[in-house]
C-alpha cells in the first residue's frame, strides 16, 4: 500500500509540477512562513501556535489509526481553526499588517531611534546620579501590549525631562515602568509580569524581577536603575548587564536597538566596544 502511495504521488508530482512558477511559489510561501516564525519568536503566540500543530498531528493520528472518538473531538475542534488563530494572534496580527506598511511609509527613522537612544541614556544618568529608581522597557519585535496592565497613557515624545520627572519620588507613577514604542512614550506606571526564577543574584528588587519576566516572554530591552546601589543595567532575553555608565549603556542601545547585536555584550567586552565607539563619533565630528 505504502508503494503505491508513493508510486501515485510521484505520477502527481511528475504530471503537475511546473519548475519554474511552481518554484517561485514554494519559495515564496517559505518566505512567508519563515517571516511568520520571526515575527512571534519570543512571543506567547509560539507556545500557541505549538499547541496548535500538536492538535493537527493529533487529528491525523486518530485517522491513521482508527481513533473515531478522538478524530471526532479534534475536528469540531478544528472546523473553527482560523477563527480560533484571529482571536488568540489579534495583536501579532495587527502589528505584521502595521509592519507591511511601515515597510512602504517609514515612520521610525534611524536619527529619530539615535535621538531615543541619547534621551535614555541622559535620563538614566541623571536618576542614577540622584538615586531614584527607574525602568524604562524598549519595545523591539514583539508586541507588548497583552503583557501590559494598568499603564497610564502618555502618548509623548522622549525626553530626558519627561523620563526624570515620571521617576521622581514624589510622581504617583515613579514605581511603575515607562513602555516606549514606535519611538514616543505610550504609557507610564505599567505593571509588568515578575519573573519567578530563583538564580538571580542577591539584591535585585521588584523593578529588577520585573525586567527579567517581560524579556523572559518578549524580545524588550530594558533599561533599569536601582535606587538602592544607583546602579544603571540593561536586560535582555532573561540576561543582564550590571553596573553600565552613561557612555556604556548608549553603546549597549545602539548596537541592540541599530541590529548590530542580538544578545547582549560581555562585561569584559564593553571597554573595547567603548573605545571603538568613541572613535567613530571623534571621526564623524573632525569630518
Amino acid at each position: 500500500m505504502l508503494w503505491e502511495v508513493g508510486v501515485d504521488l510521484v505520477e502527481f508530482f511528475n504530471s503537475r509540477y511546473d519548475p519554474f512558477w511552481d518554484t517561485i511559489d514554494i519559495l515564496i510561501v517559505a518566505a512567508g512562513i519563515y517571516w511568520l516564525l520571526l515575527l512571534i519568536r519570543g512571543t506567547r503566540a509560539i507556545q500557541i501556535l505549538v499547541g496548535l500543530i500538536v492538535l493537527i498531528a493529533l487529528s491525523l493520528a486518530s485517522e491513521l489509526f482508527q481513533l473515531a472518538a478522538l478524530g471526532m473531538i479534534l475536528e469540531r475542534f478544528l472546523d473553527f481553526a482560523v477563527l480560533i488563530i484571529v482571536i488568540l494572534f489579534q495583536n501579532d496580527i495587527r502589528r505584521a499588517l502595521a509592519r507591511v506598511g511601515r515597510g512602504f511609509f517609514p515612520s521610525f527613522s534611524a536619527e529619530q531611534e539615535l535621538q531615543v537612544v541619547e534621551e535614555v541614556v541622559r535620563a538614566a544618568g541623571t536618576l542614577s546620579q540622584r538615586r531614584h529608581g527607574a525602568l524604562i522597557l524598549l519595545e523591539r519585535e514583539s508586541n507588548l501590549g497583552d503583557l501590559i496592565e494598568a499603564g497610564v497613557a502618555v502618548d509623548a515624545q522622549v525626553s530626558k525631562d519627561l523620563l526624570v520627572s515620571i521617576f521622581q519620588p514624589s510622581s504617583p507613577m515613579h514605581d511603575g515602568a515607562v513602555v516606549i514604542q514606535e519611538g514616543r512614550v505610550s504609557s507610564a506606571g505599567c505593571i509588568l509580569p515578575l519573573t519567578l526564577r530563583t538564580d538571580l543574584p542577591e539584591g535585585l528588587g521588584t523593578r529588577h524581577r520585573a525586567a527579567f519576566g517581560i524579556t523572559e516572554e518578549t524580545d524588550a530591552l530594558v533599561v533599569v536603575v536601582s535606587e538602592e546601589t544607583a546602579k544603571i543595567s540593561v536586560v535582555l532575553g532573561g540576561e543582564m548587564l550590571q553596573g553600565l555608565d552613561a557612555p556604556r549603556l548608549r553603546v549597549v542601545l545602539r548596537e541592540i536597538l541599530g541590529g548590530e547585536r542580538k544578545e547582549l555584550p560581555e562585561a569584559s567586552e564593553m571597554s573595547g566596544r567603548l573605545e571603538i565607539a568613541e572613535g567613530q563619533a571623534g571621526h564623524a565630528t573632525a569630518s
